[in-house]
């Protein structure tokens, strides 16, 4: 070893040797002046304290400052002037460790390099007069000092460390309360010209962080963990905290920050940031009065959120709040259902109209470039937004085009059921948001059904090459342009709900859609499910917060609301019955159809009726009123059947037919009349008329009048009153005039059994009396001579048999005698 490094060695050896002799003659100079030691201090840390402050004991410790002394302080507190009336205690710590200059302490002054505080309770309170504890700090006058003033150095803390601590800003005027368990807190300081610099690093248990303790805590229960680095700036008084990572609970975020102290009361600003976190996690970071808003929603896959903080330690409002987030191809989860493939950005902020505060009231929700596929239904929105959360409005203009028989997932299969057709939608909403469902629409804009076929489920209707326009302004809804096909009938639809939004979602009985009709054939046939009562298809399904789904509401629309139908019609069919020009008012509701002014032409006159219908079920209850005006009346009882008579057809009648019915009765989901349930009153007047080839007039022709034509008897005119009770024709006394022979007729016809028609026939050919001009004279000729009185019932074979009238002769004989007696 050369001689110059021992030398050195023994030089550097020296020194340590010095050192540690310095260090220990410190000790022990503490050791024995621990009662001044104590006083130096708590005279340096009294120096800017406006309250009490006392240290329980005083005790060094050897290594943990090295190479400065360090001291252990027990149980100092730190009190203002009013802590007997508010009783929060600013300091309260079991252990505060100082580690101080050596040298300076042997020159009698106290220069604190680190300072640790464990086991201990730090209360910074305000009341609601706006005191603060606080308080107990002087506050240092600003001096314009001159330069050759030698200005007094403030402690300069190099290191600091807090262990077990809990830490609370409680501040009842504000409303704020922040609240800290903190398990470790490490940092160290330097000090350059214009401020101070401090990094550290933290782990902390957040109990509250309440910018508004009436809307509760961010953060709440979350363990913050993490590096921070901030500086100070004396000349702005800006406390900047550069952006770092930081954990919060299970996530990492990037959090900074800058602390305004020039403003009385200082403001802050929060950068908060996460290129991946779960919705429920962020939502969970949140004031519960927002968290229960956003928790009615989820997202299953992580999304980018920022959130940045504006506020003020002082005033009792919320922060400023305003948060950013980026989802893309994400499945959101709503209390009305799944929205897949779903991408936006969204901005939440608490103040939307400036000036009308912080707070729920002002806050707002916007969404930009919203799409997704809800049900497999794709759809845009550019902006959608909802603001006010108190009472939440939603607004916004929804697209979409898509095969409309995806619709069939949407409102079920209740009501409705689409196979083909492609549907458009452009709406402008807004809504009102009940536990964020929209409730009570205003909608504007339009949807257009094209080329669709479409089935009415409950009336087992089915439409063809069907397209519908429907037109929302405001509560108003107008349907137009739709086209209706179902076999061979043809229609083209216009129609208008008043108020129909408001009823929709309110009182759905209510609901009265008006349909203006044009069509240039119906086939009745193909519509007779409107005569079936309306069948539940399904059971209603609710959500699972217990409110009713779309496809139950629109059920109840259909199966409580009515329609209006004003029908114009150029050709009606229904099975040998064709008329023309034919127009009708219907109104259904309440599971019956009530018909009004419906007018035909038919036969070549004109037939005019109105009634209901009460569906009940496979048959149906109706009440009628028909006129009928010179209808030709072989095509008219061609048309309907006979009107179920066996024995008198179409083809053994002529002439022009006029008549009022008033029946009721009962009619069958095929549209068939059920047997013996007609009962009413009908009149006829024909005129013109001809019986032709009837068979009973013919039989009795072939005895009483051989010489007469009965293949064709003509009428001038026919008038009579029939009564109807079920399978039972009630014949009024009736006179019949023809070209071949008079009768009265009188009696019950039967469609079954139990025909009963007395015919009372002269044998005077009434040709004998065609030129007596005095009618008066005429009808007292009619009944003169032999009068033949014949029977019509019913024979064994089901048959109407004419026999003699035995009854009915001898009362006339009777009548005869009385007669004589009396002259």
């Amino acid at each position: 070893m050369s001689k110059g490094v021992k030398i050195t060695l023994k030089v550097l050896g020296s020194i340590i040797a010095l050192v540690i002799v310095a260090f220990i003659a410190v000790f022990v100079y503490v050791v024995l002046n621990k009662q001044k030691v104590l006083k130096l201090i708590t005279t340096e840390l009294s120096k800017n304290l406006n309250g009490t402050l006392t240290i329980g004991a005083l005790d060094p410790t050897f290594f943990r400052g090295f190479p400065g002394v360090s001291v252990v302080l027990k149980n100092v507190v730190i009190k203002d002037k009013l802590w007997p009336a508010h009783h929060h205690t600013l300091l309260d710590a079991k252990d505060l460790y100082v580690s101080v200059n050596a040298m300076a302490l042997l020159k009698g002054t106290v220069d604190i390099n680190k300072i640790e505080i464990s086991n201990a309770n730090i209360d910074l309170f305000t009341d609601s007069t706006g005191y603060s504890n606080t308080a107990v700090f002087k506050v240092k006058p600003k001096e314009n000092n001159k330069p050759d003033e030698k200005a007094s150095t403030s402690t300069q803390i190099k290191r600091f460390e807090l262990n077990n601590v809990n830490f609370v800003v409680d501040d009842r005027r504000a409303f704020k309360l922040f609240k800290f368990e903190v398990n470790d807190v490490n940092g160290r300081m330097d000090y350059p010209a214009t401020g101070w610099n401090a990094h550290l690093r933290l782990k902390t248990l957040v109990k509250s962080f309440s910018f508004n303790t009436r809307r509760g805590s961010f953060l709440k229960d979350k363990l913050l963990s993490g590096p921070f680095d901030i500086s100070y700036n004396n000349k702005s008084k800006l406390i900047v905290a550069a952006p770092n990572k930081l954990n919060i609970g299970d996530d990492t975020f990037t959090i900074g920050g800058k602390f305004n102290l020039a403003k009385d009361p200082a403001d802050f600003t929060l950068d908060i940031a996460n290129d991946k976190i779960l919705w429920s996690s962020a939502a969970n970071l949140l004031a519960p009065n927002i968290t229960k808003s956003l928790n009615m929603f989820n997202l299953d896959d992580p999304i980018a959120v920022t959130c940045t903080l504006n506020g003020s330690f002082g005033g009792g409002g919320d922060p400023l709040i305003f948060v950013t987030a980026k989802i893309k191809n994400n499945t959101l989860t709503t209390p009305g259902g799944k929205i897949d493939n779903c991408s936006f950005n969204g901005v939440f902020s608490n103040n939307y109209i400036n000036g009308k505060g912080l707070n729920d009231d002002n806050s707002i929700i916007k969404l930009y470039y919203f799409n997704g596929s809800y049900k497999q239904i794709p759809f845009t929105v550019d902006t959608a937004l909802v603001n006010n959360l108190n009472v939440p409005i939603a607004t916004g203009i929804f697209k979409s085009h898509f095969d409309v028989k995806k619709l069939n997932q949407v409102i079920g299969e209740q009501s409705l059921r689409f196979t083909n057709g492609t549907a458009d939608i452009k709406m402008a909403y807004q809504a009102p948001l009940v536990n964020f469902r929209l409730t009570k629409p205003m909608l504007s804009g339009t949807v257009n059904i094209k080329n669709a076929d479409v089935s009415y489920l409950p009336r087992n209707l089915n439409f063809k090459n069907t397209g519908i326009s429907l037109k929302f302004t405001r509560n108003d809804l107008f349907i137009n342009n739709i086209r209706l096909q179902t076999g061979n009938s043809v229609a083209y639809l216009e129609g208008r709900v008043n108020n129909f939004l408001n009823l929709y979602y309110t009182a759905p009985e209510k609901i009265l859609i008006s349909w203006q009709i044009r069509s240039p054939q119906l086939y009745i046939a193909e519509f007779l499910g409107f005569l079936n009562a309306r069948q539940n298809t399904a059971h209603p399904v609710k959500t699972r917060n217990g409110n009713p789904n779309l496809h139950n509401q629109l059920n109840t629309a259909f199966d409580k609301g009515k329609a209006e139908l004003h029908l114009r019609v150029a050709k009606v069919y229904y099975k040998k019955f064709l008329a023309t020009d034919a127009t009708a008012d219907l109104l259904l509701a309440d599971n019956s159809i009530h018909v009004q002014n419906v007018s035909v032409k038919h036969a070549g006159g004109s037939l005019k009726l109105a009634g209901n219908i009460k569906q009940n079920g496979a048959v149906n209850n109706f009440l009628l009123n028909t006129q009928i005006d010179n209808v030709n009346t072989s095509n008219f009882f061609y048309s309907f059947n006979n009107f179920g008579l066996k024995d008198f057809g179409y083809k053994n009648l002529k002439g022009f037919l006029s008549a009022q019915a008033h029946i009721t009765g009962s009619i069958n989901n095929a549209g068939n009349i059920v047997p013996r349930s007609i009962n009413g009153t009908t009149t006829i007047d024909l005129k013109k008329g001809a019986l032709v080839n009837f068979g009973p007039i013919q039989s009795v022709g072939k005895f009483a009048f051989p010489f007469r034509d009965l293949d064709n008897i003509t009428f001038s005119n026919l008038k009579g009153r029939f009564d109807i009770n079920g399978d039972k024709i009630v014949i009024s006394p009736m006179q019949i005039n023809s070209s071949v022979l008079n009768m009265d007729v009188a009696g019950v016809y039967s469609l079954s059994r139990g025909t009963n028609i007395a015919l009372d026939i002269p044998l005077r050919n009434p040709k004998k009396d065609s030129a007596i001009v005095d009618q008066t004279e005429r009808n007292k000729k009619r009944m003169r001579g032999i009068v033949l009185h014949i029977l019509a019932t019913d024979g064994d074979d089901g048959k109407i048999k004419i026999k003699w009238n035995k009854n009915r002769a001898k009362k006339e004989e009777t009548s005869a005698e009385v007669a004589d007696a009396k002259q």
